[in-house]
C-alpha cells in the first residue's frame, strides 16, 4: 500500500530546479494564488522532504510548514536541527520502505513527499498514490529533472487538471498499481 503523496513544479521541459539548485524561474509568490496548495496539505499528516529541499528552505522565515518535517539524510543529524525548529523538524537516515513503517506506526496515513531524488526514491519503491504536477509555462533548457530512469513503465490516471490565469497548469494523477498476479 502507497504513502506518499508528491506536490510540485516542474518548467515545461521536466525540471525542478536548474543545475546550481536555483529555482528562479518559479513565479515569484507575490500572487495570492497558491495553486491548490493549502487544500493539498490538509490531506496530508507530515512532510518527508530530501536534504537538498530542506538545504533550499531552511532559511526561510517564518518556517513555511505547520506540519511536522522528516528530512531523510545519510550525512544530517538530529543535532544539525536549528534550535527555532526543534519539534517541528527530525532528521532520519532509513530507507523509503523503512521510514513509511515507523510513520504508519506512528499514526500517519500519508506524507507530501518532496525533492527530486526523494520522489524518484519513493516511486522506485512503490510508495506514491498520488502526484500533483504543476507545469510553469518556461523552458530552461537544463537542470534538475524530476523523474529519473525506472525499472518499467510507471502508469498514471488522469484525476483532475486546471489551469490558472497566470498560465500554469496543475494536474492530479494517480498512479497505478499493477494487479497481483497469483
Amino acid at each position: 500500500m502507497a504513502f506518499g503523496k508528491v506536490f510540485i513544479a516542474t518548467s515545461v521541459d521536466g525540471f525542478i530546479a536548474r543545475d546550481d539548485g536555483a529555482i528562479d524561474w518559479l513565479p515569484s509568490g507575490e500572487s495570492a494564488e497558491d495553486y491548490g496548495y493549502a487544500a493539498f496539505v490538509d490531506t496530508v499528516d507530515g512532510i518527508v522532504m530530501g536534504r537538498a529541499t530542506y538545504d533550499s528552505v531552511l532559511g526561510f522565515t517564518p518556517w513555511p510548514f505547520t506540519k511536522p518535517v522528516v528530512v531523510l539524510s545519510r550525512t544530517l543529524g538530529q543535532q544539525d536541527v536549528p534550535q527555532r525548529l526543534e519539534g517541528k523538524v527530525r532528521i532520519s537516515a532509513a530507507q523509503p520502505v523503512a521510514l513509511v513503517a515507523q510513520l504508519r506506526a506512528e499514526g500517519w496515513k500519508s506524507a507530501y513527499v518532496d525533492g527530486g531524488k526523494l520522489i524518484q526514491a519513493f516511486l522506485q519503491a512503490g510508495l506514491i498514490d498520488e502526484m500533483t504536477l504543476t507545469r510553469v509555462p518556461v523552458l530552461i533548457g537544463t537542470g534538475r529533472p524530476l523523474f529519473g530512469a525506472l525499472a518499467q513503465d510507471l502508469r498514471l490516471s488522469c484525476i483532475d487538471s486546471r489551469r490558472y490565469p497566470d498560465g500554469l497548469v496543475s494536474t492530479r494523477y494517480r498512479v497505478e498499481r499493477e494487479a497481483a498476479h497469483d
